[in-house]
């Protein structure tokens, strides 16, 4: 593989300099501090103290450069074809994106002009920001000194700093390799393993693609499999018995336990123990008070921000991530891509400022005095040796008027504000209470209680955890009383829970929990799991789009389409976690400059040769026939997608289509026929084979998974003629 490492040469401060921002409104942020005029394409700054013969800062548009397509480097690789797999290239070639060529001839006229003798690398402060404005040098193809403006904020007095301490362009040049490294890699095995699993699948008779990657691959294979335990749960049905007791006109509730196991599996055992238990004498034989307190939250990474946006406001990841780069760029926020809950001294010194302005502010004020002066010496909030590359995400000291920000950047704001505010509250205290009832010298009754003794930090951070524990009335041991009352509750067991997307970003983010071998889970987890901070918003975004989940209510569904992937790759190593974590170990070492970039790029061409290998011989055994393939054996139109026909509508004789979320009437517009079923029906997943039963043979097989009233229930589904509705068969 082929690096170019630039020439280095010695730039002078009376240099006119080239500033290479990320996009443009990062560029009209760094010029700001200074005297300028805006042209097209670029802003010139005037001469001034801090560049004394002027300087032109210019922009990327995101990626500006990318990888060129195979048939570049082959005709051969233009066609799919399995006899021409693998493509692998000799050594990688980058072009410029389409549509962003009038941008790439500005740089390329500004960098190569003879009065510019030094180069101000301003892309964001990480890995990609590196790639992005490298790329765009050496397209240009220009040897001249170069600096790194390395930011955690945008504010003026963070451009001006940064500005005054520039990096060396050696600091950072393994970041680019780095990459560079991940970027080819991931598509070699992209392109390579699509190819591979798409060709294979149409000898099966299926017209679509199939796209596989190295970190969208993996996390489909974590959704697809609780998708399956969902399915392999069998709900087993269980008694707990319930009690109230009063105590000198003191009353509360106890629920039977044995041994601290409170559910019976048998109806008429229960029943025996309510009988047993009516108005009968009861003794309180234990009391236990504990202290419990809780510290308050760290400071947000990206993924917690992520996490709590979406539990908050279903917002996805991407656009979280989206919000919080506006809010950025604006200068009101720190860099937000960052995987740190720290900050350094240094900005913690800057705390009682950005406290300050927030107290003037009326969504604030009531939260003021702040208990906690300062953060500085706790390490919970502020540990020099645990930030890398960027601190945690705090607010800057650019507080804005809240009613300038749109509705969304408000939300997101308030969650950043609120966890500096958090950090400066006193611990939360609750009192938690345990007593121990007997019910005539035989039946055991246990009763929970807790008491807020000091709200401290919860009063700005809401939990919205809607469980609560009563509050028990003061007992103690040995006081005497009775049964009030006694009833015995039904309930059944729930299977596992789908994702939401905040937790999907959990999930990616702790795979390495799954991993059976140590050393492995370890080197997972110091890489934070499937993907990074900056892409996993990406990836989830990815996997929507490529149709192989979708989301309904927050909630995570595999589409049959991702399903059927995921049984085609069995146990192969893109689903592994495992392949994962060693990559990521190889692409972390390749960024602190301890492993090359070349012997990483050899074995992963020998992992694209195995991933074929092992297509090929899982190929031989796959059997499709549980599946429904219908939607993956036609090709859409183009510009639209063709929609399956399931069934007759029996309402009025036309076709019912599969419309993506729900199923409907294709004459809904001719004749006006509103006869819909949603795709799902009380938390339970209605599939496409189970539409088409209900229509040919008037109603389903018998379903598992129905909720109601937090129970779980099993039914066929059959449509009502006269009451033209679906209604459930043998709950």
């Amino acid at each position: 593989m082929r690096y170019n490492e630039p020439k280095v040469m010695r730039g002078t401060n009376k240099a006119m300099k080239v500033i290479i921002a990320e996009k443009p409104d990062q560029g009209v942020k760094l010029a700001a501090p200074f005297s300028s005029i805006s042209k097209s394409g670029y802003i010139e700054i005037k001469k001034n103290a801090q560049f004394p013969k002027g300087a032109y800062v210019t922009w990327a548009v995101g990626h500006l450069c990318e990888l060129v397509p195979p048939e570049m480097y082959d005709q051969k690789w233009k066609s799919w074809k399995l006899e021409t797999l693998p493509i692998l290239p000799e050594s990688f070639k980058h072009q410029i994106s389409k549509g962003k060529g009038k941008q790439f001839q500005i740089i390329k006229k500004l960098v190569q002009q003879p009065n510019v003798n030094e180069i101000i690398m301003a892309g964001d402060a990480g890995r990609e920001g590196e790639l992005i404005v490298r790329l765009i040098i050496e397209q240009c193809k220009v040897q001249k000194p170069m600096k790194r403006l390395w930011l955690s904020s945008l504010t003026m007095n963070a451009v001006k700093e940064g500005f005054q301490s520039l990096r060396s362009e050696e600091d950072t040049r393994t970041l680019y390799f780095e990459a560079l490294s991940r970027s080819c890699a991931d598509w070699l095995v992209g392109m390579n393993a699509s190819r591979a699993y798409t060709l294979l699948l149409q000898k099966k008779g299926l017209t679509d693609v199939f796209s596989t990657g190295r970190v969208q691959t993996p996390t489909l294979a974590l959704i697809v499999k609780r998708e399956k335990e969902i399915e392999a749960f069998k709900p087993e049905p269980f008694w707990e018995v319930k009690a109230v007791f009063t105590f000198n006109e003191k009353e509360y509730k106890g629920i039977w336990h044995k041994d601290g196991q409170t559910r019976l599996q048998s109806a008429e055992l229960a029943k025996k123990i309510e009988m047993f238990c009516k108005g009968k004498a009861a003794t309180v034989i234990d009391v236990k008070e504990e202290e419990k307190r809780y510290k308050p939250p760290y400071l947000l990474t990206l993924s917690s921000l992520q996490t709590v946006a979406n539990q908050r406001y279903r917002y996805s990841p991407k656009r979280t991530l989206d919000i919080a780069q506006k809010l950025y760029v604006k200068g009101y926020i720190s860099y937000p891509r960052t995987d740190s809950h720290f900050v350094t001294k240094e900005e913690a010194v800057t705390f009682p400022t950005i406290l300050e302005t927030l107290s003037t502010k009326k969504e604030y004020s009531s939260f003021f005095p702040l208990p906690v002066k300062t953060l500085l010496g706790n390490l919970r909030f502020v540990n020099d040796k645990k930030v890398s590359d960027h601190y945690a995400i705090i607010p800057t000291e650019q507080v804005p008027s809240l009613e300038k920000l749109t509705e969304e950047e408000k939300k997101v704001y308030d969650i950043i504000v609120k966890s500096l505010l958090a950090a400066h509250e006193q611990e939360a205290v609750i009192h938690t209470t345990k007593v121990e009832t007997l019910v005539d010298n035989r039946a055991t009754f246990q009763s929970k209680g807790k008491i807020t003794k000091q709200h401290g930090w919860k009063k700005i951070i809401h939990s919205g955890n809607k469980e609560r524990e009563d509050e028990l009335p003061i007992v103690e041991i040995g006081d005497q009383g009775g049964v009030k009352k006694v009833e015995t509750k039904e309930s059944v067991t729930q299977p596992p829970k789908r994702y939401t997307e905040g937790q999907l970003i959990n999930v990616m983010k702790t795979a390495g929990k799954q991993m059976t071998d140590t050393e492995l889970e370890k080197v997972l987890m110091e890489s934070h799991g499937l993907g990074t901070e900056a892409t996993r918003a990406g990836i989830i975004t990815v996997l929507k789009d490529r149709g192989y989940m979708v989301v309904t209510k927050n909630i995570v569904f595999p589409t049959e389409k991702g399903r059927l992937l995921i049984e085609a790759l069995g146990s192969s190593l893109l689903t592994s976690a495992e392949m994962t974590a060693k990559w990521e170990q190889r692409l972390r070492e390749i960024g602190k400059g301890e492993a090359s970039a070349e012997v990483f790029m050899e074995q992963t061409k020998k992992l694209v040769n195995h991933l074929i290998q092992e297509a090929e011989g899982a190929a031989q055994s796959w059997d499709f026939s549980h599946m429904d393939l219908s939607p993956m054996q036609k090709r859409p139109r183009k510009g639209k997608r063709r929609a399956t026909s399931v069934g007759k509508c029996p309402d009025c004789g036309g076709m019912i289509l599969d419309r993506g979320s729900f199923f409907g009437c294709s004459q809904y517009k001719s004749h006006q026929c509103r006869f819909t079923i949603s795709k799902m029906i009380l938390g339970k997943k209605i599939r496409q084979k189970d539409v088409k039963s209900l229509l040919s043979n008037g109603k389903t097989e018998v379903l598992e998974g129905f909720t109601r009233e937090g129970k779980t229930f099993h039914a066929s589904l059959s449509w009502d003629h006269n009451q033209k509705k679906i209604i459930f068969n043998g709950k």
